[in-house]
């Protein structure tokens, strides 16, 4: 089961890809799939996230929530250097309220769900990253409304709802995080015939991982390709904002995490941290907005499609961005 789990993780960002092409042909060819895979995304992202904190063993997240400097640093990034970052790129859109609207509910809600899998496939330490998650999920229902009012007024942040942020933290974070932490307990404190095949189910969910992934991006893009693609014109001008999004991101995170002398797996979960979005969890906000704001769920749907594919590139580009030290080998 090892072997066959190395071969898809050596693999995984050509299957990844091959995924994200595979909903997107889905999507497109069979439009009635999409209410299916879009009933489809929370299941399996709640699958996948359990796959992942298989891995994070309770005793390394207390160890997290310890680690100040990180979490003061990913705060810094995502509430401090990220809100000037959108303000600026979304002058490019400024003149199109409902994009606008749409551009600064994605963007300035920094992602607590599938980052965690992404900074594990790209070595980054999602343990602390995971530590951070309530703090990220609270800084940005404070944030949100206060740049929306200064933005765009009183009436836009009337319209937005917080509580798919709670229903999703619980959903998402908090049930898969309890299953996985029994599951653990069951493995490591159980009745011996229960610990064995507990054990050999854990190694099956973690083999799964990358299966798991790729469902996940298949049902997404699945959903909600065809959406996009009928309005595809009015949509050109958020892909550049969201591309230049990432792009400047990154090298900001990595600085960040060098300016608060992060080691080499903090400082790549920063990074990912401060291009990673909450898309689905905004998208409910966004559908809850009025009549004239009507672009802005496609704007929030484009931004995950743009951001999977980045996310796909990164999960290779930053362990080379941020490379472990080179070792220093004795005298020969």
């Amino acid at each position: 089961m090892r072997d066959i789990a190395g071969r898809l993780e050596r693999h995984q960002v050509l299957l990844c890809l091959a995924a994200l092409a595979a909903g997107g042909v889905l999507g497109l060819l069979v439009p009635s799939v999409a209410g299916y895979a879009e009933a489809a995304i929370t299941p399996v992202l709640a699958l996948l996230l359990y796959a992942t904190f298989l891995g994070v063993p309770v005793r390394a997240l207390t160890a997290a929530l310890r680690d100040r400097r990180f979490l003061v640093t990913v705060l810094v990034v995502n509430v401090v250097v990220v809100p000037p970052v959108v303000l600026a790129l979304t002058r490019i859109i400024a003149h199109d309220e409902a994009l606008l609207v749409g551009v600064l509910l994605v963007l300035l809600t920094p992602c607590v769900d599938y980052v965690l899998v992404f900074t594990g496939l790209a070595g980054g330490a999602r343990e602390r990253l995971l530590a951070a998650t309530p703090l990220l999920m609270l800084a940005q229902m404070v944030l949100l409304p206060v740049v929306l009012r200064v933005v765009l007024g009183p009436e836009v942040v009337a319209a937005v709802d917080l509580e798919p942020f709670v229903r999703a933290f619980l959903v998402l974070i908090v049930l898969p995080l309890a299953a996985a932490w029994l599951t653990q307990v069951l493995a490591a404190r159980g009745p011996a015939g229960w610990s064995r095949a507990v054990r050999t189910w854990t190694a099956g969910v973690e083999a799964a991982m990358v299966p798991l992934m790729m469902a996940t991006l298949l049902v997404v893009v699945a959903s909600q390709i065809a959406g996009v693609g009928a309005r595809f014109g009015s949509l050109l001008l958020v892909i550049p904002v969201f591309v230049l999004f990432a792009a400047v991101m990154v090298p900001l995170g990595i600085l960040a995490g060098r300016i608060a002398r992060l080691d080499v797996a903090g400082t790549r979960a920063v990074a990912l941290s401060g291009v990673t979005r909450n898309s689905l969890v905004v998208l409910p906000l966004a559908l809850a907005l009025p009549a004239r704001f009507d672009l802005a769920p496609l704007v929030v749907v484009t931004q995950t499609l743009v951001e999977l594919l980045v996310l796909v590139v990164l999960v290779r580009l930053v362990p080379r961005f941020v490379p472990h030290p080179a070792r220093v080998r004795g005298p020969a």
